[in-house]
């Protein structure tokens, strides 16, 4: 664990695939980037970390999110403030906002903050035990934070990949991991029925009591998420932001869909890009949730019909079929009487009705 208030060398936590083969294995292995050297230093450059938390207080900080559990089991907090989920709870304070299946539109840039009083306000053990402790670290400027956000994940539990609404959030988020060790993953991407995830371009591991601060390319340009493996007991992070003055809220007009936005971070890495793009062609429908950590951000590629083409030629060899089949029953009306040719007209009627099977199946 890194000495205490010091800041993380985050190029040199990372461990590849080639610098763990090189070393003796050990339990951690599972945080592997698989990025290239020039991915990761890119996404490395807007990562900062620092170990704030001594193990005393972070158990101090612990017994107020056990507080804040038990409050919301009772009911204590408003609609908006509790939202939960498989294996994972979430708690808004000061700020919260519309996504996944809260929204009325769906995809990236179509977010929104809920009108003002709809959320319970930052608790004060919040501020006395976190804010100032991040402010006095120079993580973040005085009374900046508007909104914060604990994420109570229980073993397996995760969040898919997304990037932090650009219209709602100001940079940097700054988030402070509590309970256990986990890993902070960018650039997967998941598929689900079962639940997978791909190799990570960058995972970062977060020690518990560690503040971790992403802004600029780690924060705009490619996902992150939280993966199931790496959740392997309880684990909670407290994520401190701010809000934007001018963020849409609930009630606002929709803004447009921008596909600009939803698109920005496909294009991190050529070939990244191309991946990604064959991943859609042959990715089955998972739930609608998309690899952006949104409901239907991206609509999935469709398997291919048959074209119409397709269908018009094999209708007119059908009904080929179907004349010259006639024909042969009026040449041989001679040997059958008239019920045996009723009884044969019929049945080359219905099969000339009947729709052929699709070629995929």
């Amino acid at each position: 664990m890194p000495e205490a208030f010091e800041f993380v060398d985050v190029l040199s936590s990372i461990k590849t695939p080639q610098s763990v083969n090189d070393k003796k294995q050990h339990k951690d292995d599972q945080f592997i980037s698989h990025g290239s050297q020039e991915e990761i230093e890119k996404v490395c450059e807007g990562i900062k970390q620092k170990q704030v938390f001594t193990p005393e207080e972070c158990e101090k900080i612990e017994h107020h999110i056990d507080i804040v559990a038990e409050n919301a089991e009772q009911g204590l907090y408003k609609t908006h403030t509790v939202d939960s989920a498989p294996l994972r709870m979430k708690y808004f304070f000061g700020e919260g906002y519309t996504y996944g299946t809260q929204m009325r539109r769906k995809g990236p840039g179509q977010e929104k903050l809920y009108e003002k009083g709809e959320i319970d306000a930052i608790p004060d053990w919040i501020y006395k035990l976190v804010v100032k402790r991040l402010e006095d670290e120079k993580l973040i400027p005085k009374n900046w934070i508007t909104s914060a956000v604990i994420n109570d994940y229980r073993p397996g539990g995760c969040i898919v990949s997304h990037v932090d609404p650009r219209h709602i959030f100001d940079r940097p988020i700054v988030s402070v991991s509590f309970y256990s060790k986990s890993a902070l993953s960018f650039g997967c991407r998941f598929s689900f029925k079962p639940i997978r995830v791909s190799n990570p371009v960058v995972c970062l591991p977060m020690q518990r009591g560690c503040a971790t601060s992403i802004s600029g390319y780690a924060a705009d340009k490619i996902t992150h998420c939280i993966r199931p493996q790496d959740v392997t007991s309880r684990r909670a992070v407290i994520i401190l932001r701010r809000t934007l003055e001018n963020a849409p809220r609930v009630g606002d007009p929709d803004p447009p869909h921008d596909l600009s936005y939803s698109n920005h971070f496909l294009n991190h890495s050529d070939n990244r890009k191309r991946q990604r793009l064959s991943l859609d062609s042959s990715t089955h429908h998972h739930n609608g949730r998309d690899r952006h950590g949104h409901n239907d951000a991206v609509e999935p590629v469709k398997r291919r019909r048959k074209s119409d083409s397709y269908s018009s030629h094999h209708m007119e060899k059908k009904r080929l079929s179907v004349s010259n089949s006639q024909d042969k029953v009026k040449k041989d009306d001679g040997h059958k009487d008239s019920s045996d040719l009723k009884t044969s007209q019929n049945i080359i009627a219905k099969k000339a009705t009947r729709r052929p099977k699709p070629f995929f199946l």
